[in-house]
């Protein structure tokens, strides 16, 4: 039995040094000190001792499995349901056995899988646009996976997430749980089913009451309304979570997530008035317009501009007549911008492109004394690189230094990053995600090819104008 287990570990870590050595923090040959070597035999032979002491496995007496088995048959058997799992042999497990008692359209999917995003479509052809594409027989009714599908995917078609283990990284609970929680979910509540460890082993490891803590402490950072164990009841605030219009104005750390805001109004506006899918695409460059706008102290008149600087970065300014900034809160400017289908449309004001330009000089100044090439300070990218620089500072001779988040760190600041990863880090920053977490998350976007835009792009070194609009008083005044 040693030799056998002798072979196979000498098999998986030539694989592990060959395709998937970019996966894992190598130590240096130095840390490997005799007393460790000792003390790595002593815990090989422990786990041997538990593996003869279990004996062979036996599915049908795998209570945790079973209680899997009830949830889909019973309390979800018309549901769609995703299951996530931290390891792909577990996911390999449970799609055999689900299959063997008789659970239809199943599937399994993790890093290994062949395409990850096909599968996430037949198990979501709504929400990703693949309807017509998807059969009613390929559809899938339960998706297992691990945290490859964490990320970057549209799955809100379900709204039944379970964990069938709990990840020590809460962000990882938050990620699975998002990628149902999402515009165009349409239950509404989400569900999460948490498997949690035996109760002897939970005394032992406390896993359910450090997870709990840090979801609490993340909560009372963030807001939520998320409750991830039974009886788990929030009173936290809910509008940062619901990103309410306004709570972030000046909180330049925590902008909401405008991708997908942007996205919903594109969506909305489109679903009223199908013929805008054409027409917008073809308005040209620097077109403007101006609407009456309730003036306050606050949010005086003036001019809303859209621009793309000449690294590629997208910006939004207010300026007020004065040729000041109103606000640097992304969110407010759009908010600003909002009309309904039939407002009317204004004579220009007579210093509309004196403001623009105001606006265009503003963002280039800004992007090139604070943001150089990283974009402005509230952009992800900026923010990403400005933390994983230090945190590569800090951790710089210990165990944690890595050559892969050095890679990584440069490339934040050569390329511009994916529209997928801005989405994802904008929003484990606003989480309060942790220095570590955050390296960690950065690496594996890289090695996936999902971090940053790499190729040669043709540079225009000019802003562009996408758009504006003027902001007259509704009283009246140009």
């Amino acid at each position: 039995m040693d030799a056998d287990f002798r072979k196979r570990a000498a098999e998986i870590y030539a694989a592990y040094a060959a395709q998937w050595k970019r996966r894992f923090k190598w130590l240096r040959p130095r840390l490997f000190v005799p007393q460790l070597a000792a003390d790595l035999r002593e815990d090989i032979k422990a786990l041997l001792k538990v593996l003869r002491l279990s004996g062979e496995w036996d599915a049908s007496k795998d209570a945790k499995l079973a209680a899997l088995v009830k949830l889909l048959t019973e309390k979800h058997a018309q549901d769609k349901v995703l299951i996530f799992t931290q390891f792909a042999d577990t996911v390999d497990y449970l799609e055999k056995e689900l299959r063997n008692r008789g659970i239809a359209r199943v599937a399994g999917v993790t890093g290994e899988s062949e395409n990850p995003t096909a599968l996430a479509w037949r198990f979501s052809p709504v929400s990703n646009e693949k309807r017509s594409e998807v059969t009613p027989d390929q559809e899938l009714r339960v998706l297992i996976a691990t945290d490859v599908l964490s990320e970057g995917q549209n799955l809100q078609d379900s709204s039944v997430v379970v964990n069938f283990d709990l990840p020590w990284a809460i962000i990882r609970l938050i990620q699975r749980a998002g990628r149902v929680d999402r515009i165009g979910q349409r239950a509404e509540n989400i569900l999460c089913h948490s498997f949690l460890p035996a109760e002897g082993v939970e005394r032992i490891i406390r896993l359910r009451s450090r997870v709990r803590q840090r979801l609490t402490e993340n909560a009372e950072v963030l807001g939520t309304d998320e409750a991830f164990f039974e009886g788990d009841a929030s009173n936290r605030i809910l509008d940062l979570f619901h990103e309410k219009a306004g709570i972030l104005d000046g909180e330049a750390e925590t902008e909401v997530d405008l991708a997908s805001y942007a996205y919903q109004i594109w969506k909305n506006a489109i679903t009223a008035d199908p013929s805008l899918q054409k027409t917008i695409p073809e308005l040209p460059p620097v077109v403007f317009a101006t609407k009456a706008h309730q003036t306050t102290d606050k949010e005086p008149a003036g001019v809303l501009v859209y621009l793309r600087t000449a690294e590629g970065h997208d910006a939004l300014a207010w300026i007020d007549k004065k040729g000041s900034s109103v606000t640097e809160s992304q969110f407010a400017i759009l908010k600003a911008a909002e009309c309904a289908l039939n407002t009317p449309a204004l004579p220009r004001q007579e210093d509309h492109h004196a403001l623009v330009e105001k606006a265009v000089q503003l963002i280039v100044t800004e992007e090139k004394t604070v943001g150089g090439q990283l974009g402005r300070p509230s952009g992800a990218r900026f923010r990403t690189y400005e933390r994983l620089k230090r945190y590569a500072e800090q951790v710089k001779g210990t165990l944690f230094e890595s050559q892969e988040l050095l890679r990584a760190i440069d490339d934040v600041y050569r390329y511009p990053l994916r529209p997928t990863a801005i989405d994802t880090l904008n929003r484990q920053l606003r989480s309060g995600i942790s220095d570590e977490d955050l390296a960690a998350l950065v690496i594996a976007l890289r090695d996936e090819d999902r971090l940053c835009i790499i190729h040669e792009e043709e540079q225009t070194h000019e802003p562009r104008i996408i758009c504006s609009l003027g902001l007259s008083s509704s009283s009246g005044g140009k």
